[in-house]
């Protein structure tokens, strides 16, 4: 386990030199941390790797980064859940769905722009 977020930092760092911050947030805050939570759910191992993985995230970004692209994103999926066409409507989310994505979001947020992360 402590491999894969390793490589993903790792890619993180070389996206950010090739294709910016943003491409780098993104790839490693939205597509990889946010569902490393899930697998720590149903795997200690993944537990076990969390606070590390989130400790790495945080060196990778300074807290005004965190802080800008955790807005964006907040604002994007905004956008999204109250941009739906009829046709989207159709294939969106389930409200529980929705929730859990809202809720795995705000934890991740809280866990990356966290004063001290603590331990117990």
């Amino acid at each position: 386990m402590h491999r894969i977020w390793v490589e993903q930092c790792e890619a993180a760092e070389e996206i950010k030199r090739r294709y910016g911050l943003k491409a780098a947030f993104d790839y490693l805050i939205a597509e990889k941390l946010l569902h490393f939570p899930d697998a720590a759910s149903h795997h200690p191992e993944f537990a076990r790797e969390l606070p590390r993985f989130v400790s790495r995230v945080r060196r990778l970004f300074t807290p005004q980064e965190i802080g800008t692209h955790i807005a964006r994103v907040e604002q994007e999926q905004r956008d999204n859940d109250t941009d739906l066409t009829a046709e989207d409507e159709a294939i969106a989310e389930s409200p529980a769905a929705a929730a859990e994505r809202i809720r795995r979001f705000t934890t991740i947020k809280e866990l990356l722009t966290a004063t001290d992360l603590g331990t117990s």
